[in-house]
């Protein structure tokens, strides 16, 4: 708000001192001036301004008594600090409310792009107990697996301030935002019905278990294992973190080489727990060739990357890739047959020189062929004595 201001003479405030208890009315301020004074001009304009203490009236005077900027700023002198004409709140809390919206706008969208990711903040983060070094007594784990839980969550949980960047501590909220979300004990429940109706339990190497019987030395432990699988794989209540678990429609699939023992080795008891047999055939050329290029860590790329960080690059060629599956079948069907793990031993003898010269013999590409592969490992392949030690 904007008005026009004057000076005001002694004359004059006395005047008004004079005509301060009556209110403004059309004509101007109460005429009952104190006799010798000099009273305003009754047509001068007079401008009444809501302050607060109240509404005040002064003449706009004329001529000389007019300032010589008549367009002053006077917001300050006419209305208060910062105060809106007829009440209300202060424009200065106003601006304030309006800049700080606008700033939650302006960092919202810099957060939603992912251009605040590197700042640093600061924020609480809950802390749990420590409870590694303390002596539980013996036989308590069997009792209660959960007893360190339990006590974590009897003790006060305390909070930490640390600085850390945006990103890390989006993931630290979402976190504790979904632990307060979950219900634990309803995950519980559907995860042991689940385990009970829908299980699969899968033994591996059971061949390495199987024995002679009557036998001496290993082969007992051997047996006191088979006999411990029993009760499991004919159904009984197991004892896990959160509660019995019954193994009665759990599926068990074992498996095993077999290469020394033979599966009639295993007790009749358990033979009998494993009623469907399946015999599985050897790898081949094929399957090789696809367990070097199929996987995403493919033997393949890992000896690229392994190249890389000496700053060459290691290239294969399709007809070096079948060299090497074909040589690996051959060797399993000669020797011992040890499946995929064939191809391992293969790569470590055919790249052996080349990662043992770099970087230093400033080779910067390597190309794998077939001729390459046949120059490096055929001498070694059709001796019995070197392929017996060295593959």
């Amino acid at each position: 708000m904007r008005v026009e201001t004057q000076r005001v003479t002694r004359e004059e405030l006395q005047d008004l001192q004079g005509g301060a208890g009556s209110r403004p009315s059309g004509s101007g301020i109460s005429s009952d001036a104190p006799s010798g004074s000099t009273a305003p001009d009754s047509d001068a304009p007079r401008v009444f301004v809501a302050g607060s203490a109240g509404v005040s009236e002064a003449p706009l005077g004329t001529g000389a008594d007019r300032p010589a900027d008549a367009s002053a700023d006077a917001t300050d002198a006419g209305t208060g600090a910062g105060e809106i004409p007829g009440g209300g709140a202060p424009r200065e809390e106003l601006t304030l409310k309006e800049r700080r919206a606008r700033t939650r706008e302006k960092l919202r969208k810099l957060l939603k792009d992912g251009k605040l990711e590197d700042r640093e903040v600061e924020m609480e983060v809950h802390q749990t107990a420590n409870l590694d070094g303390m002596m539980i007594p013996m036989g308590m784990d069997s009792m209660d697996h959960n007893f360190t839980e339990m006590l974590q969550e009897m003790l006060p949980r305390r909070t930490k301030r640390r600085s850390m960047k945006v990103g890390e501590a989006r993931r630290i909220l979402i976190q504790e935002e979904l632990d307060r979300l979950v219900d634990m004990d309803e995950v519980v429940n559907e995860a042991m019905d689940r385990t009970e109706e829908m299980g699969i339990v899968f033994l591996d190497e059971i061949d390495k278990i199987a024995g002679e019987r009557g036998g001496a030395g290993p082969d007992v432990s051997r047996q006191g294992v088979q006999r411990d699988l029993l009760p499991i794989v004919e159904g009984s209540n197991v004892q896990t973190k959160y509660g019995l678990v019954r193994t009665d429609h759990i599926l068990f699939i074992a498996a095993g080489a077999f290469h020394v023992a033979k599966p009639s080795d295993l007790i009749p008891e358990l033979q009998g727990r494993f009623p469907i047999r399946v015999e599985l055939k050897s790898l081949d050329e094929k399957d090789f060739v696809r367990i070097l290029t199929e996987p995403k860590n493919a033997l393949l790329h890992q000896y690229r990357a392994l190249i890389q960080t000496e700053g060459a690059t290691l290239t294969f060629s399709e007809d070096g890739t079948h060299e090497i599956a074909r040589i690996a079948a051959r060797l399993n069907d000669r020797m011992e047959n040890i499946g995929a793990r064939r191809l391992q031993t293969v790569m470590t003898t055919l790249l052996e020189e080349v990662l043992f010269a770099l970087p230093e013999s400033g080779v910067t590409s390597v190309a794998v062929d077939r001729s390459f592969v046949l120059s490096h490992l055929e001498a070694i392949v059709e001796d019995e004595d070197l392929r017996r030690y060295i593959l």
